[in-house]
C-alpha cells in the first residue's frame, strides 16, 4: 500500500465509513401500476335521469277565462183555477195573458274569469230580453271588473254595470231562486236589479268563502257582495241613460252566521237618489208632474232574514220609502214622490234522496203598496199574491219547477186596472 492511500484511509470520520458500511435500504414503495385503459362511464338510468325541461307554454287571453250560464224554458197555459187573460206582469213573467204560450224566460252566457291577479272580469249578456213587441233580443246583463285593493281579496272596487246591492232576493242569482219571478215589493227598486256606477264590497276571506259555500252547496244563497257594500250609481237603473245628472248612493251590511247547525244571513240596506220619469200624456189621461219638477225623491230603507234550508228554510225582507208614483182621487194623473212599503215572506224544505233527486218545495207571499218609476208615468201598484211550488233538481245540469200562483195586481198598462187571476206554470232550467 503506498503511503497515500494510507494516509487518505486514516483521515476518513468513523461516521462517514459506517455510512459507507451500511448497505442501502430497499425500497419499499411498490412499483406504479401499469396504466390500464380507461373504460366509459355507464350511462345513469334513465329512471333517475331529470325530465328534459317543458317548453314554456304561451299563455293566451282565452286561457284566463272561463264560461257558464242557463237557460230557463216555460209553459203558461196549464189550467187554472181562475183564468184572467188581462192578468200581466210585464216587470216579471211576459209570457203571462193571452196569445202566449212556451217562451225562453232567461238565455244567459257568462264569460268570467282572472286576467290578473288583482283583476277579474263578468261579463254576461242575456239573449232572451223583451223590447216593445220583439222578444228573443240580446242586451247587456253585466259589464264589469272587479279591482283588487289587496293580496287577500278582501277588499275590492267594482266598476261598470252590475247589480245594485240592496236586498237579498235582488242579489240572488235566478238561477237559483226558488219562485219563478222577484216579488214586486224589492225588485221595484232597480229595474233588472242592475246600473252604471262604482261599488265597494268587503269581506273577511273567511266569509267568502262561506257565501260560496252557501250557493254551491245548493242552499239558495246570494253570492258574494261583501259584509259591507256601498257605491254610487247613476239611479236610472240598467242601460238607460243618466238623465239628471244627480247620481243615487247605496249602502248594504249582511252577516252570514251558525246559529248552532244552521246558517242564518241578517241584512239592513239603503239607498237615496233622485228619478226622472217618463211621461206620456194622452187625451183621455193628462199625466202631468208634480209642480213640473222631473226630478223625483227616490229612496229606500230595506231589512233581510234569510234562513238557510237545512232542511227547513224562511227568507223575509220588508222595505219602506218614497218613490215616484201616480196619485189617487183629485191627483190620479200626477206623478211625484209618494210613499210605498211592502215586502215578502218564503217558507221552503229541502228534501235531499228522494228518489235519487232532490225536491224543494216553497210558498211565498207578496205585498207591495207604491209605484213602479221605471215605468212610462210610474203607475202605482197594490200586489197581493202567494205561489206555491217544487222545485225538482234532476241532475245538476237539469232542473224542473212547476208553480201555481193566486195574484190580485194593478195591471202594467194604462188605465191601470187591478186584475185578479190565478196562473200555473212550468219551468225547465238547463246549467251548463
Amino acid at each position: 500500500m503506498s503511503l497515500r492511500t494510507l494516509l487518505f484511509v486514516l483521515l476518513q470520520t468513523p461516521a462517514a465509513l459506517a455510512q459507507q458500511s451500511e448497505p442501502a435500504a430497499p425500497d419499499l414503495q411498490p412499483p406504479p401500476a401499469a396504466e390500464q385503459p380507461k373504460t366509459p362511464a355507464e350511462p345513469p338510468s334513465p329512471a333517475l335521469q331529470p325530465p328534459p325541461a317543458e317548453p314554456k307554454k304561451e299563455s293566451h287571453w282565452y286561457d284566463k277565462l272561463r264560461i257558464r250560464g242557463y237557460t230557463q224554458f216555460r209553459y203558461n197555459r196549464l189550467p187554472s183555477f181562475r183564468v184572467n187573460e188581462e192578468l200581466i206582469n210585464d216587470q216579471g213573467d211576459r209570457f203571462l195573458g193571452k196569445n202566449t204560450g212556451f217562451g225562453i224566460r232567461r238565455a244567459r252566457v257568462i264569460l268570467f274569469g282572472d286576467v290578473h291577479e288583482r283583476v277579474s272580469v263578468y261579463l254576461q249578456p242575456d239573449f232572451a230580453s223583451v223590447i216593445s213587441d220583439q222578444y228573443n233580443v240580446a242586451i247587456m246583463r253585466d259589464w264589469y271588473a272587479d279591482v283588487f285593493l289587496d293580496s287577500r281579496k278582501e277588499f275590492r272596487l267594482r266598476v261598470g254595470q252590475s247589480k245594485v246591492p240592496f236586498g237579498f232576493e235582488n242579489l240572488q242569482s235566478s238561477q237559483n231562486r226558488l219562485p219563478f219571478d222577484r216579488n214586486d215589493a224589492i225588485n221595484s227598486a232597480v229595474k233588472d236589479e242592475r246600473d252604471l256606477g262604482v261599488f265597494f264590497y268587503w269581506a273577511p276571506d273567511e266569509i267568502r268563502q262561506r257565501f260560496k259555500h252557501l250557493v254551491d252547496s245548493g242552499l239558495k244563497g246570494s253570492g258574494d257582495y261583501g259584509v259591507v257594500g256601498t257605491g254610487i250609481y247613476n239611479g236610472q237603473t240598467a242601460n238607460r241613460a243618466e238623465r239628471n245628472d244627480t247620481p243615487h248612493v247605496v249602502a248594504r251590511v249582511t252577516w252570514p252566521f251558525l246559529f248552532g247547525k244552521q246558517f242564518v244571513e241578517v241584512g239592513v240596506g239603503g239607498y237615496y237618489g233622485r228619478y226622472n220619469v217618463t211621461v206620456t200624456p194622452t187625451a183621455t189621461a193628462p199625466y202631468a208632474l208634480l209642480d213640473g219638477a222631473n226630478d223625483l225623491v227616490d229612496t229606500r230603507a230595506n231589512l233581510s232574514l234569510m234562513i238557510y234550508p237545512q232542511p227547513l228554510g224562511f227568507v223575509a225582507e220588508y222595505n219602506v220609502g218614497r218613490g215616484p208614483s201616480l196619485g189617487g182621487g183629485d191627483e190620479a194623473f200626477t206623478v211625484a214622490s209618494r210613499p210605498l212599503r211592502g215586502g215578502y215572506a218564503q217558507l221552503m224544505y229541502k228534501l235531499d234522496g228522494v228518489l235519487g233527486v232532490t225536491l224543494i218545495p216553497y210558498v211565498r207571499g207578496t205585498l207591495y203598496e207604491g209605484g213602479k218609476k221605471f215605468e212610462t208615468n210610474a203607475p202605482r201598484y197594490d200586489v197581493r199574491e202567494l205561489e206555491m211550488g217544487v222545485e225538482w233538481q234532476i241532475y245538476k245540469a237539469l232542473e224542473l219547477t212547476a208553480a201555481y200562483a193566486i195574484s190580485d195586481r194593478t195591471s202594467s198598462r194604462a188605465p191601470y186596472i187591478q186584475q185578479r187571476g190565478d196562473l200555473t206554470r212550468v219551468q225547465l232550467q238547463v246549467n251548463y
